[in-house]
C-alpha cells in the first residue's frame, strides 16, 4: 500500500471512530469521505476531502496539494458522477459536477476563506484546479 493510501486509511478510520472529527492537518476543518467508483476498475474508492457548504451543497477541491496533476478521484467522478458522501455520522448519495466560471472561482475563494492552505495550492501549480459541487440526492 502506498504512503498516501496508508495515510488516507488512517484518516478514514479516525473519521469513522470519532463521528467525522480527525486530528492532524485536518483538525478543526470540515472533512468528508468521498466514495467514488474507479474510472477504469469500477471498484469503490474512498478519499477524505476538506469541504465547504454552499446553499445546501458541499464543495470539494481537486487540489492534490497543488500537484501538477489532478487527483485520481477527480477522474473517477467524471466517469461516475453519482457518489456516496459521508459527513459526520451521515451517509448519502450525491451528484458530483465540476463548477464552471464564475462559480468555480467564487467557490474556490470560499474554501480559501476557511482553509488558507488552498491559496498555497493554487500558487504551486499552473493547472486550473477543479472545484466539485456535490448535490445531495433526495
Amino acid at each position: 500500500m502506498s504512503e498516501v493510501n496508508e495515510r488516507n486509511k488512517r484518516i478514514i478510520e479516525e473519521f469513522r471512530a470519532n463521528e467525522g472529527k480527525v486530528g492532524g492537518r485536518f483538525e478543526g476543518k470540515t472533512l468528508l469521505l468521498l466514495h467514488t467508483k474507479g474510472a477504469k476498475s469500477g471498484q469503490e474508492r474512498i478519499n477524505p476531502a476538506a469541504y465547504v457548504k454552499d446553499d445546501g451543497r458541499l464543495v470539494v477541491i481537486a487540489s492534490k496539494g497543488g500537484a501538477p496533476t489532478n487527483p485520481d478521484w477527480y477522474y473517477n467522478l467524471l466517469s461516475h458522477p453519482w457518489v456516496i458522501v459521508e459527513v459526520g455520522t451521515e451517509k448519502f448519495q450525491a451528484e458530483a459536477k465540476v463548477a464552471q466560471e464564475p462559480e468555480r472561482t467564487r467557490l474556490y475563494n470560499k474554501m480559501v476563506d476557511v482553509n488558507s492552505a488552498f491559496d498555497e495550492y493554487r500558487r504551486k501549480t499552473t493547472r486550473k484546479i477543479p472545484v466539485i459541487v456535490l448535490t445531495p440526492v433526495k
